[in-house]
């Protein structure tokens, strides 16, 4: 009985294998690059996709943004500096069709592109730009190297610099560097506000000179807060006006 159904079985395994074969599901976030006998025929989905198995040939190509860790790569910088830096990139293809047709491995070639690029960059900047400059740096390297992956189809929205290695002797150099910038900046603190201090003393002392009983008055406050410290030695200050006055008398004593 078996027997017998098999030549009416066999149409419809290869019918049901034909279809497997020829049918595509394609997400939305992905397109088909459908080629005819090796020929490019054109881009075909989301949704439901039919082709001609043996004739036509369908490569899946993802439209998501892709996140590429670039290695880390050795750097000499304009100053001589060797570091290790690494990166992460963000691109996503545009031109399924160039992104296939016009490169081998668009994902590969675009992490090698970064690679150099990487080096190239940094290795015209100083150490300290490396260090306080990462946005400017992440946009000089995304703008190289989206002109050159345009032609491949790809858009890189981003690269971000991740870590700058340095060792440990320049380490040492940076944090004595950075301790010696911190003392200048104290001393450069304390001048000012010695000079700001003495233009106040000058200030004081002029607007004394000009009235005698505010001398006075300063001096009478000065022997009050003299009088409230526990100290066994108080000086007590003589006014100038009485120091000239002794010495004009004991001057025109000697004349006479």
């Amino acid at each position: 009985m078996v027997g017998d159904l098999i030549p009416y079985l066999a149409p419809v395994v290869l019918l049901l294998v034909i279809l497997s074969a020829a049918i595509r599901i394609l997400p939305e976030y992905e397109r088909g690059v459908v080629f005819f006998l090796g020929r490019f025929q054109g881009i075909k989905g989301p949704g439901l996709v039919i082709i001609i198995p043996g004739l036509q040939q369908m490569v899946r190509v993802d439209l998501r943004v892709i996140t590429l860790d670039v290695p880390s790569q050795d750097v000499i910088s304009k100053d001589n500096v060797t570091v290790r830096v690494n990166a992460v990139l963000y691109f996503r293809v545009v031109d399924p069709e160039r992104a296939i047709i016009r490169v081998e491995d668009f994902g590969a070639a675009t992490s090698q592109l970064a690679q150099t690029t990487l080096r190239s960059v940094l290795g015209k900047h100083d150490l300290d730009e490396m260090l306080s400059e990462r946005d400017k740096l992440n946009s000089d390297i995304q703008e190289i190297l989206d002109a050159q992956t345009e032609e491949w189809g790809i858009k890189v929205a981003n690269v971000e610099i991740k870590h700058v290695d340095l060792n440990e002797s320049m380490i040492r150099a940076i944090a004595r560097q950075a301790e010696a910038e911190r003392e200048r900046r104290a001393k450069v603190i304390h001048a000012e506000g010695e000079l700001q201090a003495s233009k106040k003393l000058v200030e004081a002392a002029d607007e004394l000179s000009k009235n005698p009983s505010a001398m006075q008055l300063r001096y009478l406050q000065t022997l009050a807060d003299m009088s409230t410290n526990n100290t066994s030695t108080i000086v007590f200050p003589l006014p100038m006006d009485l120091i000239n006055s002794l010495v004009k008398d004991r001057g025109a004593a000697k004349r006479d």
